[in-house]
């Protein structure tokens, strides 16, 4: 997936997952327009042919992959809904837009994750350590990462994503002794 057509085809995948399961008015047998024009009514896209040819592109692509599945309902309707393979690729997409919001007022609390995750798991291990670098932990020890704003529901994300829930623990403190550092690299 690249540039523009990239990020139509990710908004596609991510409003079939938030619906479950889309269902389209086909009235003509060109429901792929159809499904382009509702697509652009619901989201940021200007109403365009441009655009429409775009969104027409990602859906038959998705189509041909595997990603998504139309139904013909019979009735003059189509269903738009993901397959595996699609839940996946959606997965990926939320795995990539992961981010940690930082709090305008800090709440004073410190996140801290600790994981213990056996060298039979040394390549998830490494992706989590990896990803939560890229989400500005900060590195206490090798396996113990600090953070002060939320992120509970993100850090449960990655132990689905990377299947290490049993291996990872949270713990939310009030105080870490000698924060300052930790103060100084959060700009606290």
């Amino acid at each position: 997936m690249r540039g523009n057509n990239s990020q139509i085809t990710k908004e596609i995948l991510l409003t079939v997952a938030m619906a479950g399961l889309v269902v389209v008015a086909a009235t003509s047998p060109y429901f792929l327009i159809n499904l382009a024009k509702a697509f652009i009514k619901n989201k940021k896209y200007e109403k365009s042919k441009q655009n429409e040819q775009r969104i027409i592109r990602s859906l038959r692509h998705l189509k041909k992959n595997n990603i998504i599945i139309l139904k013909d309902l019979g009735d003059g309707n189509f269903t738009v809904r993901l397959t595996e393979k699609g839940r996946g690729k959606v997965e990926e997409i939320n795995f990539e837009r992961l981010e940690i919001k930082k709090q305008d007022t800090w709440d004073k609390k410190w996140r801290i994750i600790t994981f213990d995750i056996p060298e039979n798991r040394k390549a998830a291990r490494d992706a989590l350590r990896g990803k939560m670098k890229e989400l500005k932990f900060y590195q206490l020890q090798k396996s113990v990462f600090a953070c002060p704003y939320p992120c509970e529901k993100e850090i449960l994300f990655l132990c689905e994503f990377f299947d290490v829930f049993k291996f990872v623990d949270i713990i939310i403190a009030e105080k870490i002794h000698n924060d300052a550092a930790l103060r100084r690299v959060f700009k606290l």
